[in-house]
Order: C-alpha cells, then sequence, then structure tokens
C-alpha cells in the first residue's frame, strides 16, 4: 500500500492565539508564549462554558 500523502498536502492549521504558522516543536502553537497563554486562559476560567440559571438535566417536573 503506497504511503497517504493527503497529511502533507493538507495546509497547516495557524496558531490558535495569533493565527501565526504554527511550528513543530509547539503545535498547535507557533511559540511556548502562545502556550503559555492558552495555558492561562484555561487556568483563570476563560474558557468555562456559559450555563443558565433553571437548566438542571435532574429537573423534577
Amino acid at each position: 500500500m503506497p504511503p497517504d500523502d493527503t497529511a502533507k498536502a493538507r495546509p497547516a492549521k495557524p496558531c490558535p492565539i495569533c493565527g501565526k504558522p504554527a511550528t513543530e516543536a509547539s503545535k498547535p502553537f507557533c511559540s511556548e508564549r502562545c502556550r503559555d497563554v492558552d495555558l492561562n486562559r484555561w487556568l483563570s476560567g476563560s474558557y468555562a462554558i456559559p450555563a443558565r440559571e433553571g437548566d438542571d438535566e435532574d429537573d423534577e417536573g
């Protein structure tokens, strides 16, 4: 079976923080700085999913 060249043909996704091309060493980010920015956002709760009051799945009624 020949090797699959589709993975090489796909364009690299940009860094989710700044939009620059991602580097192999910091994938999917472009640098360690952008990696740290993303980690800080996770740890500070910036990526939390908003919820509305009264949206309980265990409603009795």
